[in-house]
């Protein structure tokens, strides 16, 4: 933990001076990352100190605001309230599955059972116009904010030994990759992938990012993982490819939610949902790859 303390300590002073320099640059994504740093050293810390309950809880926390501002971004009517409020309610119940350690009951009550019942409150005596885009946005919702995040607690429930660590390297990898893809394609991108929703994300950026994570992966799975050196190196693809894809599809989701609304959009930039955007997709997918190839989990 002291390390990372001052790695980030390191990194606040080198942003700081960079964006003091270039004024005329827009380093809107990137302070939004080094702000998202502090937040998780805090969660770690707290978790380390004390016990992994509390970690459960902040990330629970996390999910709530997170899926509070999608909604915020959903074009809804009265009849849509009912429905954010079951949504809501299945928060706790998810992260209760963890706690319990029920993976059974925690891998298919978003997918399944909330799939399922989640459209009930929006059919009685609500009509049927709208119902289509309501209830599909709201359950894609509840599987990036509620479902995907919700693995990053399960790790330190399934595997009290080595979880926290894991954790740790996902979230550093997924940060990492981040950071470097934004700075390389606000730098030297040129081959933007998907221009209207996020001038940011380049195959510039992308490939520089997957080989940055690959390298940090290999550096750090000795220290913080029980993996060999192939799957160590394997690791770091895997979370830069799904990181990427994870940014890639909210950055699209985001912008068709909020087509013609410009201000929104922009105020958004510094939501839950553009800290999280990554982990929504690294988290499930490097948690259900360690669990299907080793034992610990």
């Amino acid at each position: 933990m002291s390390i990372i303390f001052l790695a980030l300590l390191s990194a606040q002073m080198i942003f700081t001076i960079v964006k003091n320099k270039q004024p005329n640059k827009d380093f809107a994504g990137l302070s939004v990352k080094v702000k998202t740093w502090w937040g998780m050293f805090g969660v770690f810390f707290l978790a380390t100190l004390f016990n992994p309950i509390v970690s459960l809880f902040s990330l629970m926390i996390l999910s709530f605001f997170a899926l509070k501002e999608y909604f915020s971004m959903m074009k809804t009517r009265k009849a849509d309230r009912r429905l954010f409020l079951w949504s809501y309610m299945a928060i706790p119940i998810q992260f209760y599955w963890i706690l319990i350690d029920w993976y059974g009951m925690f891998i298919v009550f978003i997918p399944v059972y909330v799939f399922l019942l989640l459209p009930l409150p929006r059919i009685v005596g609500k009509g049927t116009l709208g119902f289509l885009r309501s209830v599909s946005s709201t359950q894609w919702g509840l599987m990036l904010m509620v479902f995907g995040l919700s693995h990053l607690a399960y790790f330190q429930i399934a595997s009290p030994i080595y979880g926290a660590n894991l954790v740790l390297f996902l979230v550093l990898l997924t940060q990492v990759n981040d950071v470097v893809h934004y700075v390389i394609s606000l730098y030297a991108g040129k081959r933007k992938v998907v221009p209207s929703s996020n001038p940011f994300i380049t195959l510039e950026g992308f490939f520089c990012s997957l080989l940055a994570t690959t390298a940090l992966a290999y550096t750090l799975y000795p220290y913080l993982t029980p993996f060999d050196p192939l799957f160590g190196i394997l690791s770091g693809i895997l979370i830069s490819v799904a990181g990427f894809l994870g940014s890639l599809t909210i950055s699209v989701l985001r912008r068709d939610l909020l087509l013609g609304d410009s201000k929104k959009l922009k105020a958004l930039e510094e939501s839950y949902l553009s800290r999280v955007d990554s982990l929504a997709y690294t988290s499930p997918v490097f948690f259900h790859v360690i669990r299907y190839f080793f034992d610990f989990m």
